[in-house]
Parts: structure tokens; C-alpha cells; sequence
């Protein structure tokens, strides 16, 4: 009798406290290598099935991406020539600008552009700002990423994604975007972003391993239990739209804590490195892609993202229609 009325309690419980929660393509953001040159589709190495696509193949990805109702995208540009203060991150020609504008003339308004706004891509030495001395320039960085960011949003990207994490960065960015009739282009601020070993296989995608030391000046150490705090308090003051958390997987405690301090909708970006080590397990058959994939994604949800980006996106989009 007692066993019985124990389960009778727990099925009430559970009734009164489970909050079911989706997965929708809706809440997905999908990301996208770009590279200057022509017929190039290249598959990254260190990250099977994504690949880096020229303006001319650009298209076969974004027509299977609205077959699958991913409309949400988030680019990256892997430019021919780098200099010393990353010239080609803030050109009207630069690869970027140029895939938004193409994006804008075949698709029109079917696709929600997010831009990466950084420099490590575009800088020979592979940091995210201008150096001085071997050492990363915090307030001159700011001018230059101010720059890439009103350049995005003069060609046409619906919301600004900076990821250096200068101090300062989203306040400059909003001032240069309101002074110059963008007030209405969200900020999808990089608030959280640690520096990880998760992000290697991005470096092998985007071209943008830092040819000596590291980013530890600038990014976040993991070992600190609330130095995030200040963080996102400092980019809701500068005018942030969204508060981003990176990597995802290793850092649900950190998303949960976010999603109780602010107001502001919680992005998730679910990194290079944890999908990689995902599809490599799978092709070994050490595990079931599909079910490790939805239970890591339900995880962040879950922690209270409500925004995720992934590279696993095409494939869960597929599931979720043959479900």
C-alpha cells in the first residue's frame, strides 16, 4: 500500500512540474564558410560535412537550407589576403558584404543574416584585434570592429554578431550603427565567450589559429565560477539585443545562470569542437548520432538557451521531419 501511494504522489508531482520543451528550426541558426575564388566546395577536414563554399556553389547550400526550414544563418568569410589590421573585414568588396549582398539579390528576405563581426580571420597574426607590441590593442581594436560592424549592416545582414570580446565592443558598435540610420539592427553580443580547446576545428575551418601566443588576454578562463556575470552586465549596458554563451556544451551551468540575471534572449553556440568529436564517435559507430545530437540540443534548451547555433542544424531539421 505504501509503494502504491508513493507512485500515486510522484505521478501527481511530475504532472504539476514538468514543463515539456521543443525543438524547433525556428530556434536554430545555422553556420556558413564562405571563401573568395570560384567552384569551391571544400569539405573541412576537421569538421565532415561542412564545408566552405564560393559565392558561385553558395547557392546549391542555401536552396537545401530552405527545403529543410532553416532560414536562420550565420556567416563567416575566409578572405584571399590578410594584413597586419585585417583590411578585408571592413571592405565594401570584402567576402562577407559581398555574400550578403548575394544572399539579399537571390533570396531576398528569405533568410535572417547573422554576421560574425571579429578580426581573427582577416589578420595575418590571426588575433582579433590590432596589435601593439605582441599585444592586442583593446581601444584601437574597437574602431576597426566598429567599422566591420557598419559595413555588415550597410550591406544588407539583419543582426550584428561581434566576437572579438573587446571591452567596449557593443557600445561602440551601437553608437556607429545608430549614427549612421542603423538603429533598428540588433546586437547578438559574444558576452561569454571562454577561451576553449573546443574551438580547434573552427581554426582549421576559418583559417584563424593565431600564429603565436593566445587568446587568453581577451576570452574568458573557464576556471572561474562568475566572472560571467560582470560581462553580461557590461554588454545589456552597451545596448546588447542578445546574450551569447560559448562553447555551449560544457558550459549548461553558465547558460542556466545567464538565463536567470537577464531579460534579454539567451544564444547558445553549440561549437566546432563538440560537434566534431560527435560525428567522429558516430562514424566509429560508438554511438547513436542522432539520439547524442538531441539530447545534447534538449540539454541546452533545456539549461535555457533560447537560441542555439549548430552545425548539427541541417541534420536535426531532417530528423525532425521524418520523426
Amino acid at each position: 500500500m505504501f509503494v502504491r501511494t508513493r507512485r500515486l504522489r510522484r505521478n501527481v508531482l511530475t504532472r504539476e512540474l514538468v514543463k515539456n520543451i521543443s525543438i524547433e528550426t525556428s530556434s536554430l541558426i545555422y553556420p556558413l564558410f564562405i571563401c573568395e575564388g570560384e567552384n569551391i566546395k571544400s569539405e573541412i577536414e576537421s569538421m565532415p560535412e561542412q564545408f566552405r563554399y564560393s559565392l558561385d556553389r553558395l547557392n546549391e547550400e542555401l536552396d537545401e537550407l530552405l527545403k529543410l526550414g532553416i532560414n536562420n544563418i550565420l556567416l563567416f568569410g575566409i578572405p584571399a589576403h590578410k594584413d597586419e589590421v585585417g583590411s578585408q573585414a571592413y571592405d565594401k568588396e570584402g567576402i562577407v558584404q559581398k555574400a550578403i549582398r548575394h544572399i539579399r539579390k537571390n533570396y531576398s528576405d528569405k533568410f535572417l543574416i547573422v554576421t560574425d563581426v571579429c578580426m581573427c580571420e582577416y589578420t595575418s597574426h590571426g588575433h582579433c584585434g590590432i596589435l601593439h607590441h605582441h599585444d592586442v590593442d583593446n581601444d584601437e581594436t574597437l574602431k576597426y570592429i566598429a567599422k566591420i560592424a557598419l559595413s555588415h549592416a550597410e550591406a544588407g545582414a539583419d543582426i550584428i554578431a561581434p566576437s572579438d570580446m573587446m571591452d567596449g565592443r557593443i557600445g561602440k558598435i551601437r553608437e556607429i550603427l545608430d549614427e549612421n540610420n542603423f538603429k533598428d539592427i540588433p546586437i547578438m553580443a559574444y558576452s561569454v565567450k571562454y577561451s576553449s580547446a573546443y574551438y580547434g576545428p573552427f581554426r582549421d575551418a576559418a583559417d584563424s589559429a593565431p600564429s603565436f601566443g593566445d587568446r587568453k588576454t581577451y576570452q574568458m578562463d573557464f576556471r572561474s565560477t562568475n566572472n560571467f556575470y560582470a560581462e553580461v552586465e557590461a554588454d545589456s549596458q552597451e545596448g546588447a539585443d542578445f546574450i551569447m554563451v560559448k562553447p555551449a556544451m560544457a558550459y549548461l551551468d553558465v547558460i542556466k545562470a545567464v538565463s536567470e540575471v537577464t531579460h534579454l534572449p539567451i544564444v547558445a553556440y553549440n561549437v566546432s569542437g563538440e560537434y566534431s568529436m560527435v560525428k567522429a564517435a558516430a562514424k566509429n559507430n560508438w554511438i547513436d548520432e542522432k539520439k547524442i545530437v538531441m539530447e545534447n540540443i534538449f540539454a541546452i534548451k533545456r539549461a535555457g538557451a533560447d537560441i542555439i547555433i549548430t552545425y548539427h542544424a541541417k541534420d536535426i531539421a531532417k530528423w525532425l521531419i521524418t520523426k
